[in-house]
């Protein structure tokens, strides 16, 4: 059902969350009159099984994930076009809203669900009527996974996992995983249901671009390196200066442009092979342009391949050791990264030194053609 945006009158309030702006268009359910029943799911639900039996709950059902706030990233209810063109009342006459989004509204809007019995299912697959409360079972907050790493929530059939915490760690970014090691499973289900031919063409054309990086750059390392020539040496510490500060930033870029460009939807496992190879052909460019050796400037790019290997380790027992395991590794890793670091800058004031940029004094400088960057 195509609908206009809801007007927001709580987006004024001092706590209000731009990206809450449009979330009050999910009230529409309300007017889908003709289904007897509806399941409302954000799109970060990710099921374990079929949970047919909730439509047989009740004119409005959701899940405490809070102790006393009902969470609305799954609810049940049954539409009504009066409940409907009530609910816009209440928004015009400024009901209240905690967070100004569709989370506080329609808590307000039932307050009393906390009181509600549990629903449980009839056997004989009948409906119920009245308001009821889900089992924790229908939405399990992710957190509750990672301390375990399984699944063991006793309230109710473990059916549906709900994201609700970090924003840039929703399961549907490639970087969530495997930092978070559900967001695969999400994933998996979306590469079954509607896959990911809107992001593949780029990604493709990003890997094409960045093969060719690495291939124009080692045909062109003989010259790559002579980036200017200079009559005298006036001047030379500021010129130095700023080539040290260009090879800094430019391996900086390396690391961090890809992480930019790449499709933020892609699947995980193309998501990270695809950083791993911008960051090495990127890293291929200032390591021939300034002439620096490739493997300090390279550890990071295999710190965090390594790293990523640390974290999709399937045999944890727990998450603390999962976690332990981690900080276990960034702890041995950081004194090879500071080795790196010193190394580089070791590698390009010596480089800076040399005639390699600057022709020594008395010596004749190159034809004025060449006097520019090549």
């Amino acid at each position: 059902m195509r609908v206009e945006n809801v007007e927001n009158p709580y987006r004024k309030q001092p706590n209000f969350d731009r990206r809450f702006m449009l979330t009050l268009n999910k009230l529409y359910v309300w007017k889908l009159v003709e289904y007897e029943r509806v399941v409302m799911l954000d799109a970060d639900n990710l099921f374990l099984r079929k949970p047919d039996e909730l439509f047989q709950c009740g004119q409005f059902c959701a899940v405490f994930i809070n102790p006393c706030i009902f969470h609305t990233g799954l609810f049940v209810l049954q539409p009504s076009e009066e409940v409907f063109k009530d609910m816009l009342h209440q928004l015009e006459i400024g009901k209240d809203n905690p967070d100004g989004a569709d989370q506080g509204f329609i808590g307000s809007y039932f307050p009393d669900l906390l009181d509600m019995p549990m629903f449980h299912p009839p056997l004989n697959g009948s409906t119920v009527n009245g308001s009821y409360r889900l089992p924790l079972g229908y939405q399990m907050e992710a957190t509750y996974y990672y301390l375990r790493l399984r699944w063991n929530v006793p309230c109710g059939l473990n059916s549906v996992i709900t994201f609700p915490g970090a924003v840039w760690l929703k399961p549907w970014y490639w970087w969530s995983w495997p930092v978070l090691p559900l967001g695969i499973k999400w994933h998996e289900q979306r590469r079954q249901n509607i896959g990911y031919g809107a992001e593949t063409t780029m990604a493709l054309i990003q890997c094409i671009v960045y093969v060719g990086i690495v291939a124009v750059t080692r045909l062109a390392r003989p010259n790559i390196h002579k980036l200017c020539y200079r009559r005298t040496e006036k001047n030379i510490s500021v010129i130095q200066a700023g080539l040290k500060m260009l090879a800094i930033w430019s391996i900086l870029a390396a690391y961090i442009l890809p992480f930019i460009i790449i499709p933020c939807t892609i699947h995980p496992l193309l998501g990270w092979g695809l950083y791993l190879l911008g960051s090495f052909a990127l890293c291929t460019v200032a390591i021939n342009a300034f002439m620096l050796p490739a493997m300090p400037v390279l550890t990071p790019c295999l710190g965090i391949f390594g790293v990523l290997l640390v974290m999709a380790f399937p045999l944890y027992s727990n998450g603390i050791v999962r976690a332990l395991s981690i900080f276990g590794y960034a702890f041995c890793a950081a004194p090879f990264l500071w080795v790196s670091v010193v190394k580089i800058m070791t590698s390009l004031q010596v480089s800076l030194e040399r005639e390699n940029f600057f022709p020594r004094l008395g010596e004749s400088s190159p034809p004025s053609g060449f006097n520019k960057l090549y």
